[in-house]
């Protein structure tokens, strides 16, 4: 794996002057030190981190209309629509079949775009009227149409905010940012189990629905309104003029990024407008990442069958609802404190091997017994390997941050590779292999494991072409460049 071809694309005389001066909309160009840049940096990280805390609530809506077939199975969904065998299996897998049509492409459309957020927001009130036209159903087969187009409405939403969070943060601080992001799935997986028992255990029958109806009626409305308000909170890219930031801070905002990315593409530049995502499949390492981040969504599909994992302890309904949260809520605190951790370190491989390794040993333990309390504490090991994932994802962003076009397809491309990790994981759960599901335990070892091994090969890649670029810059007497995160 030579360095030479991914050093030589970094156009070194543009990363050193990135500093010397900022420009304006209009094309003048201002030197920063006219401005009192800590002070306006510290407002402008301010009211970002306050729009973009919402991008967290619309996850949260999202993993919730995404998973809530799990909460209703448990209150009549599978035996009122007539299903049998793996019927149900396919129900969740078919989602991800429409995410796989709808990111790449996505992503693509999101970078050429002026109002990213009108564009995720009109894509989150679609999917929020089919979620609660879900509820409306009467057979399996209407219910596998509907899943699909929640999943193809869907998809633009994950990658698409990740890629905005790559338009506005340096590379120091993306990682917090990624991890409150992806933290609204553990919060979403945590009090989405709260709010289902709620509804499933005192709506049923009201007017004359189901409490499975009930909660897809009530979740897909609340969804509908976060995503209108979310037309008028949510963030454009940097070079859109934005109201809610001063002119000073508006030009930073800019800035901030040419100094990050270093050879960044000018908007002014002419690109064809795929030439991003042609740059993306000829990049192997995105097919690397891609298959890493397969394996690592295998190891975590038994997100999609948590309320069956603990049901099998025992419980009725309602408690094993509610049992399902303070095991997210801890991992939830995990995601948090590990991504501010691999910022503050530069660290990215061991921060996502550290939580794998304790969801191995959640597996371990399920498999080994049936005692109550040892399954239960299996389940706060599980939930600890999101937080590689959300490593994971800001080593993305890391290591394509060098042209916009291509991280943004890069993104895209290695989201829709681990997408058919979730395609394939709802069969890895059978019921015919529950209560104790030892066979679905032992894949997702195996994925963790391979997935570990990938990484740690990609580590050793990046690892060479720093060496290289040091030992460039030494015989050519420059100063220290661009260099990827380990």
């Amino acid at each position: 794996m030579s360095a030479r071809p991914l050093l030589e694309s970094v156009d070194r005389s543009s990363c050193y002057d990135a500093t010397s001066s900022r420009s304006s909309d209009d094309g003048q160009t201002l030197p920063l030190d006219e401005i009192d840049r800590p002070i306006v940096e510290k407002k402008l990280l301010r009211k970002l981190d306050f729009r973009m805390a919402f991008l967290v609530l619309v996850y949260i809506m999202n993993i919730m209309d995404r998973y809530n077939v799990a909460a209703a199975r448990l209150h009549g969904f599978e035996e009122d629509l007539g299903m049998t065998g793996n019927q149900f299996n396919t129900l969740i897998s078919i989602l991800y079949v429409g995410y796989l049509f709808m990111q790449a492409p996505s992503n693509m459309i999101l970078h050429r775009m002026k109002r990213p957020s009108l564009y995720l927001s009109s894509c989150m009130v679609v999917w929020a009227t089919i979620t609660v036209f879900m509820g409306a159903v009467q057979t399996y087969h209407v219910a596998l149409i509907l899943r699909f187009f929640i999943g193809f409405m869907e998809a633009p939403f994950f990658p698409g905010a990740v890629f905005l969070l790559s338009r506005w943060y340096k590379k120091n601080e993306l990682g917090l940012r990624t991890a409150l992001l992806y933290c609204g799935n553990s919060i979403s997986n945590a009090f989405g189990s709260l709010i289902a028992s709620g509804i499933l255990g005192s709506l049923d029958g009201t007017l004359g629905f189901s409490a499975w109806r009930w909660l897809f009626f009530v979740e897909g409305a609340l969804t509908l309104v976060v995503a209108v308000s979310a037309i008028w909170i949510l963030p454009d890219f940097p070079s859109t003029p934005n109201v809610w930031l001063s002119p000073d801070e508006q030009i930073l905002a800019k800035r901030r990024m040419e100094e990050e990315v270093m050879a960044i593409e000018h908007e002014s530049k002419p690109e064809g407008n795929f030439s991003g995502l042609v740059e993306a499949l000829m990049d192997w390492r995105v097919w690397w990442l891609g298959v890493a981040l397969h394996f690592m969504d295998c190891s975590q599909s038994f997100t999609m069958f948590f309320p069956t994992l603990s049901a099998t302890m025992g419980y009725n309904t309602t408690t094993s609802l509610l049992l399902c949260a303070p095991p997210w809520i801890l991992g939830t605190a995990t995601s948090f404190v590990v991504a501010r951790h691999s910022d503050a370190t530069g660290d990215r491989f061991w921060h996502i091997v550290g939580p794998l390794l304790l969801s191995i040993i959640g597996f371990t333990i399920a498999i080994s017994t049936m005692n109550t309390g040892m399954r239960y504490l299996s389940l706060f090991f599980m939930t600890q390997s999101p937080a590689a994932f959300v490593v994971s994802l800001t080593w993305i962003m890391n290591t394509f941050s060098q042209s916009q076009s291509k991280r943004a397809a890069a993104i895209a491309l290695i989201n829709v590779i681990a997408s058919v990790g979730s395609i394939i994981s709802p069969y890895i759960w059978p019921s015919s292999w529950g209560p104790s599901y030892t066979n679905s335990y032992i894949i997702c070892i195996l994925a963790s494991i391979t997935s570990i091994a990938m990484c740690w090969v990609f580590r050793q890649h990046l690892s060479r072409c720093n060496e290289a670029a040091e030992a460039e810059e030494t015989v050519l007497g420059l100063p220290e460049g661009f260099r990827y995160l380990l």
